[in-house]
Formats: structure tokens, C-alpha cells, sequence
């Protein structure tokens, strides 16, 4: 599966703004799907996840209450919403699939990534 996330720009503290994953290859349905960000100088983390399905959603706690993760089997993407942007939330986001019904907070249990999203938030 090929993924190409979309969506980052430049907003301001408070503000708002909604990423996109969207897959080409196999059925998208077949993959859980989690997307990560890395900032300057700091490792990749977790930001949110979700499985094969849309049920089982999880996110990290540093995102918890401002950022939603859905997906759209249909249209084979995933979106991460993301609301009450601090400027510590900026950095590159990528989204990841990986072939099992639920996804994952570790990044090497992900085969495919997509390119990378910038998201810079100012003060």
C-alpha cells in the first residue's frame, strides 16, 4: 500500500487543522493505521491510532481531548483532526499502515509510511 498524507500548513495557537492519509494499492480495509510526528531534533512518537475497522481508536495523552483520529474505508484515507493547536504540536506528521486489525503505538511495528506533513504552530 502506497500512502500520501496531507493537509499540515502554518495556523496559530488555537487553532485548527485536519490531516489527511490517503492509501492507493491494496484495500485500504486491510490495514490499521497510526499516524506519528517528529519535531527538530526530537524522536518520532505516537499520536493516534486506529484499527482496520474504525471501532478501536487510540492517541497519545500528550493529544488526548484536542486530536481525532477517523478513517473512511470507501475513500481509502484516514484524517486526523486536530483541534486547540499549542506550538509544541509542531513537527512533521506521517501516517503509517500496517497489516493487522489493530494498530500500534510503536513505529517499527509499521511497514508502510507515507511522506510526511509539516504542521508548524505559532505562538
Amino acid at each position: 500500500v502506497q500512502l500520501q498524507a496531507s493537509g499540515g500548513g502554518l495556523v496559530q495557537a488555537g487553532g485548527s487543522l485536519r490531516l489527511s492519509c490517503a492509501a492507493s494499492g491494496p484495500p485500504f480495509s486491510n490495514y490499521a493505521v497510526g499516524w506519528f510526528r517528529q519535531a527538530p531534533g526530537k524522536e518520532r512518537e505516537f499520536v493516534a491510532g486506529i484499527s482496520r475497522s474504525g471501532i478501536s481508536t487510540t492517541v497519545a495523552d500528550s493529544v488526548g481531548g484536542r486530536f481525532t483520529i477517523s478513517r473512511d474505508n470507501q475513500q481509502d484515507a484516514v484524517y486526523l483532526q486536530m483541534n486547540s493547536l499549542k506550538p509544541e504540536d509542531t513537527a512533521v506528521y506521517y501516517c503509517a499502515a500496517r497489516q493487522s486489525t489493530l494498530s500500534s503505538s510503536r513505529a517499527y511495528e509499521y511497514d508502510y509510511w507515507g511522506q510526511g506533513t509539516q504542521v508548524t504552530v505559532s505562538s
